[in-house]
């Protein structure tokens, strides 16, 4: 692998927050972190109800806390996942070794596929105990749209933390660079054909003998 790959031939240069917050990677990441929010948040607050003769609160999603701590946990754990890559895009234009930002790259792609996996897994949890949850155990419907919202937003969040090839976008931080070098190397060995007068004067010299 050359000295240009993962971007190493434009290490060292200024960050530039603007143009890192318009990057889609970016704006990615900062609306999967946005879901997190929105599912463990959704969870804490409303997440938890009980009936008008009892005093102690259960789980809004069948009464079963383990999907309640399942949401929460994913949710808190992804959030904070998505700041440390925040970070970690923000700092990748510094990294100048080519060893360095493969792992950075490929260590993007295992956590995205592992968050998207997270996140399929807690929407069918999530929807299968809402489902099997029972109307005498939550009477007035408290807390119903909070439960919906944690169901929805764990759903969009598989394809928001669905890895996107950066090298599609020439302006993230990992996109694949080429020097000017190698393309100049790559010209000078182009052989131009030979000139079409070349075949002419060949013809001319050949003498064609009668029998």
């Amino acid at each position: 692998m050359d000295g240009g790959a993962f971007g190493a031939g434009k290490a060292g240069g200024a960050f530039d927050p603007h143009a890192f917050i318009r990057q889609p990677h970016t704006l990615l990441r900062l609306v999967s972190s946005l879901f997190s929010i929105v599912v463990f948040g959704s969870i804490v607050n409303e997440g938890y109800v009980n009936r008008p003769d009892e005093t102690q609160e259960h789980c809004i999603f069948n009464r079963n806390r383990n999907a309640c701590n399942y949401g929460i946990t994913v949710g808190v754990l992804a959030f904070l996942s998505c700041l440390l890559y925040l970070a970690l895009d923000a700092y990748f234009p510094q990294i100048s070794s080519v060893k360095d930002r493969k792992k950075a790259v490929l260590s993007d792609i295992g956590v995205s596929a592992f968050w998207a996996f997270l996140w399929f897994v807690g929407f069918c949890f999530l929807t299968n105990q809402w489902q099997a949850s029972k109307e005498e155990d939550n009477p007035l419907n408290e807390g119903a749209d909070a439960a919906r919202a944690a169901i929805t937003f764990s759903f969009f969040s598989i394809f928001t933390w669905d890895y996107m090839d950066p090298s599609q976008d020439s302006g993230m931080p990992y996109a694949p660079y080429t020097n000017e070098e190698d393309a100049t190397d790559a010209v000078g060995t182009y052989q131009q054909p030979p000139p079409a007068d070349a075949f002419d004067t060949e013809t001319q010299g050949y003498q064609t003998q009668n029998y």
